[in-house]
């Protein structure tokens, strides 16, 4: 959020006849990123993760991870060589149990494995480290945040590099097991399914953690702290895993009140956007940050969002990114509305749902709250850039545009646009362009001006989402119950990236 960084086990004699087979000349290095215009050395090319397995070691004391990471992945092409996006300090890779060398380019960790590694080969590749990611800094900041009893690893768009060596880009997913032995007394929370915690003899505890389907790197995280640990079954018979840190005070009570609904927040979005994508529930809230993640299956929250009391609005935000997001995650990081836009929306639904604002009226608000010469209006949410990835306008103008299309082709034909597109690109990427493309193969309709209207052209649309073009309205739009609550959520949540 804040930062802009970015098996095979045969014989020797057989691997080494994998790695050197062919001339050197006939394979190229894998490219540096996967041409994001926005992070162009963000992922890497040449190879696909199929999984991680992450095995470490953390010292809240002194700050030092240590252990290997195991990469599952396969050849996507002749490679001479390939990187790894990584910013700690290594002792030794090894490639299908040979060890081979390495170097560094700024954050790209440049692997050589001394021969050519034909397309389709199988590769395990460990390595092995040990560092203090709070000193390693990108632009002058670590997106690894150190806290009084542990640290978190959550930000976005990047966070993996600070403590895993990935293929660090959205379109490259994999399954995942994270386990972290630390001392005693110190919890350790990640995404999907709780395998439990091992008592070691040394005073130290492994907490170990297991995603089982496709997952995105910035959307997988350690937070690590003391906490009060609470688990459940939802009604649908899913693990509900929710995390409070001991030191959220006079927030723990809103927090919980707001977090504890998970279950009941997936069961509405379920009807709007489809079958909810995941293995399990929950969600973490600490002081440690200042915004909110979407981190898979269990969002973390900042304790800040529940300062005024409950807030279902940023559990309903975050819970849908579960589908608009982690699911189905952007193509390119200039495809963010699908992402913000989608969830911000989510929030107008429950405000419908819960009884404190129709999504009509959260709309008519929104469109009214910003004149047309407010700098809003001038941020382009179907490609915002760099700077303004995270404004408000790809939150509430990203909104907005969804109520305009759902106004356009009617409620039957919007939420079948919403979940034909989770259940088409479930565990994959998308782009904008895919999203229009579908919404004019279900409505029927010609709907490119519109989406040129509210996502690609600077300056206030003429009319709000559902109004009739020359018609004025009477009077001004009366704030929703909701409306007040979902702008302060907004507004952390863009300060946070």
């Amino acid at each position: 959020m804040s930062l802009r960084a970015k098996l095979f086990t045969g014989t020797a004699t057989a691997v080494s006849l994998l790695l050197l087979a062919g001339t050197a000349s006939a394979a190229e290095p894998g490219a540096p990123g996967v041409g994001d215009p926005y992070y162009p050395n963000s992922g890497n090319g040449g190879y696909d993760v199929s999984h991680y397995d992450i095995r470490l070691s953390y010292q809240p004391t002194t700050d030092v991870l240590s252990g290997t990471t195991t990469i599952l992945a396969k050849t996507t092409q002749d490679l001479s060589r390939f990187n790894l996006d990584f910013l700690l300090d290594v002792s030794s890779i090894r490639i299908n149990n040979k060890v081979v060398s390495y170097s560094r380019d700024g954050g790209e960790l440049v692997v050589d494995p001394k021969g050519t590694l034909r397309k389709g080969t199988d590769l395990t590749i460990v390595v092995a480290y040990s560092d203090k990611p709070s000193t390693k800094l990108v632009n002058g900041v670590s997106a690894w945040k150190k806290t009084p009893d542990g640290a978190l690893a959550i930000d976005e768009p990047d966070i993996a590099p600070w403590w895993y060596p990935s293929n660090n880009h959205p379109t490259d997913k994999a399954t995942f097991d994270v386990s972290v032995a630390v001392p005693n007394g110190v919890e350790v929370l990640s995404n999907g399914s709780f395998l439990g915690n091992t008592r070691q003899i040394n005073g130290w505890t492994r907490w170990n953690w297991r995603s089982t389907k496709p997952q995105n790197t910035y959307s997988t995280f350690i937070t690590i702290g003391q906490f009060e640990v609470r688990q459940s079954t939802s009604p649908s018979g899913q693990p509900v895993v929710n995390a409070y840190a001991d030191n959220l005070g006079e927030y723990g009570d809103a927090a919980k009140a707001s977090v504890e609904r998970t279950p009941e927040v997936i069961e509405f979005e379920s009807t709007q956007f489809g079958p909810y994508p995941f293995e399990a529930q929950g969600g973490i809230v600490s002081p440690g940050i200042t915004f909110a993640l979407e981190n898979q299956t269990r969002p973390n929250y900042s304790n800040l969002f529940f300062r005024r009391g409950s807030n279902t609005y940023v559990v309903a935000h975050e819970l849908a990114h579960q589908w608009f997001g982690d699911s189905v995650s952007v193509h390119r990081w200039r495809d963010i509305w699908l992402n913000e836009g989608f969830a911000s929306y989510a929030e107008w639904l429950w405000s419908e749902h819960v009884g404190e604002g129709t999504a009509q009226e959260n709309s008519d608000f929104t469109y009214d709250s910003y004149p047309a010469d407010d700098p809003f209006w001038q941020v382009l949410p179907g490609d915002p850039g760099v700077d303004k990835q995270f404004d408000g306008a790809v939150y509430d103008r990203g909104a907005l545009t969804l109520h305009a299309l759902r106004k356009a082709v009617g409620d039957d034909a919007f939420f079948s646009i919403l979940k034909k597109w989770t259940a088409k690109k479930a565990y994959s990427d998308g782009s904008i362009e895919e999203f229009i493309a579908l919404a004019q193969q279900v409505s029927g309709k010609d709907l490119k001006q519109l989406f040129q209207t509210w996502l690609f052209t600077k300056g206030k649309p003429a009319t709000a989402p559902g109004a009739v073009a020359g018609v004025a309205a009477k009077q001004a739009p009366v704030e929703p119950k909701s409306y007040q609550k979902i702008k302060d959520t907004h507004a952390l949540l863009g300060a946070g990236h």
